[in-house]
């Protein structure tokens, strides 16, 4: 996403929630919990024997079921498909919501220092037209929606003070379980043990406006609670949802909400999640220019071959703004945070103009994830994710896309095309995004593929940790606060006080790289693939921007696992063989009438030696596209072949006929 947000943040928060429990609780009531929390933890009781403290989150679940008369199952399932259990320390989400249970105050969370823009790409990416750079800003909105004050009514409703809500993972959990029985009672429905007469409930808690995305959201709700769970949470606290296979809510309830209806008409999306149609205008302006993006035909003009994973920096209603202006960039899909509603804006067909690279603009589609790239407390709803991932799922079914990390792409790892615009690109979503969950919804969890002489390793770091240190989230050189990230830090020697690895084409005066958390010089990222230049000890060194770098790799602590693959290497006799961020036609490929485009190569080279893990092999292919009217439009097609690497923490692209293709197995 480009441009600044607006909206202010506050000091995030530090360390974990206080213990205390939410409301008053009678001795027996303390007991009858602990009764039926030790069975589920598989733990034997003793005479005098004190809970097990990982297990007072199961406890603040069991309590406030019992005393809202909330079904466990219903309660551990909203809270699960909220927040996955995790408290985040008291810290609030994208959108405002805190605790468990995603209890939303964006009122207090949202008062912030402005979040800046981490790039200055030209959105577009290309040559053959005047770089556009909009100078826009996300808008503030003048009120909030009710799905943002969630908190206030809880604490309305319970007597806890907003306060406690927000950092008291108990209490909260008794806001929540107070938020759905209200709901129940408002539907006129009983007060029933029985989860399946709580759907409408559930569908309300979503706080979604329609009455699509409160089913989706209950329906995932649902599907969590059939399939049960269990999990330790980021405060270590063990929670554990039973399976309950054969349960089968009452639809019919989602009626009783008064939702209104909102139309898919128009939109490319799957019926499991719940999408509209907001169009990016596309418009003339000015004496010769148009936006926001541009019309084809893909799949018959060229192949959709990526889908590229970014955040919005900004809230939902102000990012909407942005999309239906003509003279901004363009994005295909925005997805909202607090409970997965998708809106699309460009068709699959058409280019839209976002990933700052056009061949990558070209091949890809776009989807905007409604969240901050420099905040680790402002972190993801689960439901966001799930519905997410299947979205990318449904598209990559439908346009033959891979569903791996050289296809599915974070704005981060994008190539810059030309040298002049490597600084400048984009380092969206960053480190916080938690792509090993994110591929687990998508059916691909990323799993060792070799054994231990496998000549390639996957990236995958414990998400929760796994905890680098970064700086610059709310003042330049200052550490951000300690949480969980998808990256793990690169070193020229296997010594953590050795120089971080240098990225010339980031800095071609050749400074060091930093910690800063939108350097991704040094850092390789969850899912990405490298072939294995050495190892010693608890360190392994990979082929990365030309050099060998290590990271940490430890066996008690893995930060990757062995793979098996193809690489690439230069062909015999080259000493070295150029870089190149996008994949051009020859010149002699382009017909009259079209500009030929540069193949110009980037400051990298591949050297003698060393080897690089294949993503895809690809054709040189050029859309020539710089008028409003179509009819000058043409995708050049040459024959020169390329295939896409994995070179650095960014992908770039090398010339078949450069290169020699290998296994890995060794």
């Amino acid at each position: 996403m480009r441009g600044p947000a607006t909206h202010p943040r506050p000091a995030p928060a530090r360390g974990r929630a206080p213990r205390a429990g939410g409301g008053a609780r009678t001795a027996a009531g303390a007991v009858a919990a602990a009764a039926l929390l030790l069975p589920l933890l598989g733990a034997a009781p003793s005479a005098g024997a004190a809970v097990d403290d990982t297990g007072r989150l199961q406890q603040a679940f069991t309590s406030a079921s019992a005393e809202y008369h909330v079904p466990l199952s219903v309660l551990l399932g909203v809270s699960y498909l909220q927040s996955r259990w995790d408290g985040h320390g008291g810290a609030p989400s994208v959108t405002g919501g805190y605790g468990p249970m995603h209890l939303t105050d964006a009122r207090t969370a949202l008062t912030r220092a402005p979040h800046h823009s981490e790039g200055t790409e030209d959105a577009r990416g290309d040559g053959a037209r005047p770089a556009l750079h909009p100078d826009a800003e996300v808008p503030a909105d003048s009120e909030l929606p009710d799905r943002l004050k969630t908190l206030t009514k809880a604490a309305g409703l319970t007597g806890i003070p907003a306060e406690r809500l927000r950092g008291d993972a108990a209490a909260n959990v008794e806001g929540g379980a107070a938020l759905l029985a209200a709901a129940q009672k408002r539907l006129g429905e009983p007060l029933s043990e029985n989860p399946a007469d709580w759907y409408g409930a559930v569908a309300e808690f979503s706080g979604a406006d329609d009455s699509a995305t409160a089913a989706a959201y209950a329906n995932d709700v649902y599907d969590v609670i059939r399939s049960g769970e269990r999990r330790t949470t980021d405060a270590g606290q063990q929670v554990v949802l039973a399976a309950r296979p054969q349960l089968a809510p009452d639809l019919a309830q989602l009626a009783l909400t008064g939702l209104r209806n909102v139309s898919a008409a128009g939109t490319e999306c799957p019926a499991s999640v719940s999408c509209e149609w907001i169009p990016a205008p596309y418009e003339q302006f000015g004496a010769d220019d148009y936006g926001n993006h541009d019309v084809s035909d893909r799949p018959a003009s060229q192949r959709i071959r990526y889908i590229v994973i970014h955040d919005t920096e900004g809230r939902w209603d102000g990012v909407l703004n942005l999309i239906k202006d003509p003279t901004y960039v363009s994005w295909n899909y925005t997805l909202r945070s607090t409970d997965g509603h998708i809106a699309q804006h460009v068709k699959a067909k058409d280019v839209a103009w976002h990933a700052g690279n056009w061949y990558v603009n070209a091949a890809s589609i776009g989807l905007e994830h409604e969240g901050f790239l420099a905040d680790p407390d402002a972190w993801y709803t689960e439901a966001m994710y799930r519905s997410s991932a299947r979205l990318v799922k449904y598209l990559a079914g439908k346009y033959g896309i891979p569903l791996d990390r050289q296809h599915i792409l974070g704005h981060d790892t994008v190539p810059g095309p030309t040298t002049g615009t490597i600084p400048g690109m984009h380092t969206d979503p960053g480190p916080y995004w938690d792509w090993q969950h994110y591929f687990q919804l998508l059916g691909r969890p990323f799993e060792p593929t070799a054994g231990k002489n496998g000549g390639l390793v996957t990236i995958r770091p414990d998400y929760t940790a796994n905890q680098p240190e970064y700086t610059g989230c709310e003042t330049a050189g200052e550490l951000c606060a300690a949480h969980g990230s998808s990256e793990v830090r690169l070193y020229s020697r296997p010594d953590t006080s050795s120089p971080l690895i240098k990225d010339i084409g980031l800095r071609p005066d050749g400074s060091d790289s930093t910690i800063d958390v939108n350097d991704v010089a040094s850092r390789v990222e969850t899912g990405q693939q490298y072939a294995v230049a050495d190892r010693k000890g608890d360190w392994t060194a990979i082929w990365y921007l030309g050099q060998k770098a290590w990271f940490r790799n430890p066996a008690a602590q893995p930060t990757a696992v062995n793979a098996a693959g193809l690489v690439v290497t230069p062909k015999a006799g080259l000493d070295s063989v150029p870089v190149y961020g996008r994949a051009y036609p020859e010149k002699e490929a382009y017909p009259a009438g079209v500009p030929a485009q540069s193949v110009s190569p980037l400051p990298y080279k591949l050297l003698a030696g060393q080897k690089y893990v294949v993503g895809d092999v690809v054709p040189g292919e050029y859309l020539y596209a710089v008028t409003f009217t179509t009819d000058s439009h043409r995708v050049v097609t040459g024959k020169d072949l390329y295939y896409e690497i994995q070179f650095g923490h960014r992908v770039e692209f090398v010339r078949a006929a450069d290169v020699r293709l290998e296994s890995s197995v060794r």
